[in-house]
């Protein structure tokens, strides 16, 4: 499995992939961000994150895209900067039948160092350590990048059974009604 991990942001969207599946070592194809200028108006700045995940799709062709969930901070000019980084990403995906999943940020953090509530520090040295790399991917939006990647890789087979026995269930009762 071959996984585009987002963390998205206006100014520096981390981008990441990672290859490998659940319960076996992962290796990191790819990892950096795409950057904008703080100066610039906010279309040209979509557009320049839109032509920077196209080039990673491009590149890396993931078979999924995992973007972090947009969660509320106290700075909603902020927020808006990463749910429109957000929402970018996901269209590049959509656009092209690349499924996409949102990952919330302790989501991410449980799944790559134990802690929904590890700081930057312990991801950064946890994505170090999983994809055996020399040291820690800078920035830290990077390094939020491939753990995105490596959680959804850890959490897809799971998500996917629950999904597809979900849909059993549906598909059950909707049998039992028109029968």
């Amino acid at each position: 499995m071959r996984v585009l991990g987002v963390d998205p942001g206006l100014t520096r969207c981390g981008v990441g992939v990672v290859e490998g599946v659940a319960g076996r070592p992962l290796t990191m194809v790819g990892v950096g961000v795409v950057r904008t200028p703080v100066d610039a108006e906010l279309g040209h700045r979509l557009v320049a994150v839109e032509q920077g995940i196209e080039q990673w799709l491009d590149e890396h062709r993931p078979e999924y895209v995992a973007v972090e969930r947009v969660f509320s901070q106290h700075n909603v000019r902020t927020v808006m900067g990463t749910a429109q980084a957000s929402a970018v990403a996901m269209l590049c995906a959509a656009r092209r039948g690349i499924p996409v999943a949102l990952h919330t940020p302790s989501e991410v953090k449980a799944a790559v160092t134990g802690s929904g509530r590890a700081d930057k520090a312990q991801v950064g040295a946890m994505v170090t350590r999983l994809l055996r790399l020399s040291a820690p991917p800078k920035p830290a939006d990077a390094a939020d990048a491939l753990a995105l990647a490596i959680c959804h890789i850890w959490r897809a087979p799971a998500q996917n059974r629950l999904q597809q026995a979900v849909a059993l269930h549906a598909a059950n009762a909707t049998k039992g009604r028109t029968a």
